[in-house]
């Protein structure tokens, strides 16, 4: 046994039902080893990559229609992975990232869950570069700046990934960090492109989520028409 419970869940994203091995619920934990630990994540915190999380579908919707062809992309926080898996659907060129230690493997599960190859995973924790990870067309991430510093650590990250002519697309259930993010790839020449989102049944307009389109000198009309 592995120490924590898992259901099998079906999530239909772009028209097509994608079956998802999630954890139970949010007290599920298991760190036999200490290696959650040693990644800075607390027992508090454990169970949340293993969730189907309303700006999860979002982002994993918008990438069922958004054109990514000849693009390469990068997810970050993949968790589950639903992004990466409908883009693999795809067959676009997708790096699923995450730095908790069973992304990895649940992203491989769900994967031959749904009949899709393997998924490229590396291990990315956002404060740490990596030189080998190279650089991107597209740049992906739901509930992202979810903690204060946050926004800096994805905004270097931008500096060291992301192609001059690269965007990023952030889901954000209206945290309130979204903000000193937009202001900080601001100073790198990046303009926001803002659709209000329905995160949730009970969301009612004006609705809090948000998807967010960050891209350098592209007009605000046609950067929303890329979204829609």
């Amino acid at each position: 046994m592995p120490g924590y419970a898992t259901r099998l869940l079906t999530v239909r994203l772009g028209g097509h039902d994608y079956r998802i091995r999630a954890l139970s619920d949010l007290q599920q934990f298991a760190d036999p080893t200490g290696q959650a630990q040693r990644a800075g994540i607390s027992s508090s915190l454990w169970s949340l990559f293993g969730q189907v999380w309303p700006s999860g579908r979002v982002l994993a919707e918008a990438m069922s229609q958004f054109d990514v062809a000849g693009k390469r992309i990068l997810e970050l926080g993949c968790g589950l992975g639903l992004s990466s898996l409908v883009l693999a659907q795809r067959g676009a060129n997708v790096v699923a990232s995450d730095h908790h230690p069973l992304a990895e493997s649940f992203l491989a599960y769900n994967a031959g869950l749904n009949d899709l190859p393997a998924v490229t995973y590396r291990d990315l924790p956002w404060a740490v570069p990596d030189a080998t990870l190279g650089s991107f067309d597209l740049i992906i991430g739901s509930d992202i700046l979810y903690e204060r510093d946050h926004a800096a650590q994805i905004a270097a990250m931008m500096l060291r990934h992301a192609n001059p002519d690269a965007e990023l697309l952030v889901t954000d259930p209206g945290r309130g960090n979204s903000g000193p993010f937009t202001r900080a790839m601001a100073s790198q020449g990046y303009e926001v492109t803002e659709i209000r989102s329905r995160f949730d049944e009970k969301d009612s307009e004006p609705f809090r989520g948000r998807l967010l389109s960050y891209r350098r000198g592209v007009p605000m009309a046609n950067a929303s028409r890329a979204l829609q």
